[in-house]
Parts: structure tokens; sequence; C-alpha cells
């Protein structure tokens, strides 16, 4: 008998099938991993007719014995992680407004902010902020802010919208029950536990929006990682360590982006469903739960007034 309702148990053939393709993938993943750093580590030559040697070679990483390079590269993450951080913040707060807007009862607010929501939404992230730079001359730095938050509130708030409406509607019945306004059941019932089982998805979506602070480097803004790693450090230690310094701000966005991913996992096991384990009360040894219960206040459940006080089970 089949031990899942979806599909059967793999036989011989579907498992000897599964491991041939298996390795296929393997070898050939290998194979290109091994091309890649083939064709890193031969030497190139420039169009200036210079030979430069290959990636791996010790000339083209003895840059980074300085310390101006790693003070370089340390103002490029904070830049990054700052114009990250504000954004975000912003990001957040959009993002509750744009929730609480978009499940609004009166047509009036709700209609106008579906329209900006969808149009935040639907426009590219770079091209928003050149419509911000072109049109508010905010420069590069807070266009690229602006853009950011923009973007990710409206995709916050359609998290958020949808966590709320997946939350059963007898949270707000009760909310509405014990006298509390719309606006209060939506604020004090509604949206902390949609915020709660969303958040999984908030912080995955804040990995987007640190991954798209890279797109700021086109509007020409110095403080960001990949403008120092791409621009300033190569105009001042030669082009001959562009890859190097390149390589370098690869592994630093990869890391950053995988540490959030996995805050990410983390909050979603402590969020989810079963994520806290619930520790059951055990009596000690001798007393029994009843022994806390007055039974002489239970009132008799047969027909008549009541046969007088219960007593006590000991």
């Amino acid at each position: 008998m089949s031990g899942s309702v979806l599909y059967d148990a793999p036989g011989p053939k579907a498992k000897r099938l599964a491991r041939i393709v298996s390795v296929v993938a393997i070898v050939a993943i290998a194979g290109l991993l091994a091309g890649v750093i083939y064709a890193l580590a031969i030497p190139r030559t420039t169009a200036a007719g210079a030979v430069l040697p290959g990636l791996f070679d010790p000339s083209r990483w003895d840059v980074f014995n300085d310390l101006a390079v790693w003070r370089a590269i340390g103002n490029g993450v904070l830049g990054t992680l700052q114009m990250a951080g504000i954004a975000a913040v912003l990001a957040l707060a959009i993002g509750v407004l744009f929730s609480f807007a978009r499940t609004a009862s009166l047509a009036v607010i709700r209609i106008p902010s579906i329209v900006i929501l969808e149009f935040f939404r639907g426009m590219p992230v770079l091209l928003m902020m050149l419509f911000i730079l072109l049109v508010f001359a905010t420069g590069a730095y807070w266009a690229g802010v602006a853009a950011l938050a923009l973007y990710n509130g409206a995709i916050i708030g359609e998290i958020l919208r949808a966590g709320i409406a997946a939350l059963p509607r007898g949270q707000r019945e009760a909310g509405l029950s014990i006298g509390l306004s719309p606006l209060g059941t939506r604020f004090r019932i509604e949206f902390p536990q949609a915020a709660r089982n969303m958040l999984p998805i908030i912080i995955a979506q804040l990995v987007v929006l640190l991954k798209d602070t890279a797109l700021a480097y086109i509007l020409g803004n110095t403080n960001d990682l990949l403008y120092q790693a791409t621009k300033t450090l190569p105009n001042f230690f030669g082009n001959r360590y562009l890859y190097s310094f390149f390589f370098v701000a690869l592994l630093i966005y990869l890391g950053l982006n995988l540490l959030l991913s996995w805050i990410a996992r983390i909050v979603a096991r402590r969020t989810g469903p079963g994520g806290r384990a619930v520790r059951p009360r055990i009596p000690r040894r001798g007393v029994h739960p009843e022994d806390d219960i007055d039974l002489s206040r239970v009132p008799d459940a047969g027909m008549g007034g009541g046969a007088g006080p219960l007593p006590s089970p000991r």
C-alpha cells in the first residue's frame, strides 16, 4: 500500500532513472563550474594589448593587504545597509498604511488606494528611481531610498492584506461583539495576527529590497558597495583589480542575503503551525487537579433546585 495519497511509491525502474538523472546533473554542474574556473584562471588580453594574469594569480589579490581597500569596502557595506535600513522602515510604514486603506469599508478610501498600490507594484524599481531623480531632483541616494520604499511598501501592503483576509471571520466578529469599532478591531485583533503570520514573507521581501539597492549604482550613488567595488577602487588602484573587487563585493552581497534568508527560515519555524511547543501542566505525585476545585459550588445538574453541596472527592 502506498504511503502517500498523492502518488505511488517509486518502483525499481523509477529509482534507477532518478539515480541516473542525479548523476548526470551532478556531472553537468561540475563541468560548468570547471569551465567557469578555467575561464577565470586563464590570462586576458585587454583592448590596449596588455596581458592581465588570471583571476587566481597572487598579483591580482595583493591589493587587499592595504587597509584603505577594506576601509572603502566597509564604507560601501555601511552605505548599502543604511540605504536598505531606511528604505525598509519606510516600506513597512507604507505597507501598513496600504493594508489598512486597501481593506477599508469606505469605497472613497479603498478604490484610490487600490489604484495607487497597483501603480507602484507595476512600475519597475529602476524606472521609479529615475523618475524620482529627474522629476524631484532628490539626488541619487534619496531617489533610491524613495523608490525602494514605495515599491516594497506596496508589496508588503498586499502581503498584510492577504494575511488579514486569511484570518477566520470570527476574529472580526468577536472584536465587534465586545464593543470595539471596526478600525479598533482591525488594529488590535486582526492586524497583529496577520503581521505575525506573514512575518517570514515580509523578511523575504526585505531580502529583495537589499538586493535592489545595487540598482542605485546606475544613478551614481557613491555610497553603494557596488560603486565602491567597480568604480572608486579600480580607478584608484587600477583596472587590473576590477574582477577581484567585483568578486569580493559579490561574496559580501551573497553573505548578507543568505543571512537574511536564514533569519526568515528561523522566523518561519517559530511563527508557523507547531512552531511553539506547549508544555502540558503535569500535577505532582499524589495531587489531583480536581482537588483544587470546590465542588460544593457546582450547581446540581438535575431538574430540581439542587440537592445540597456535593462532597469533595478524596
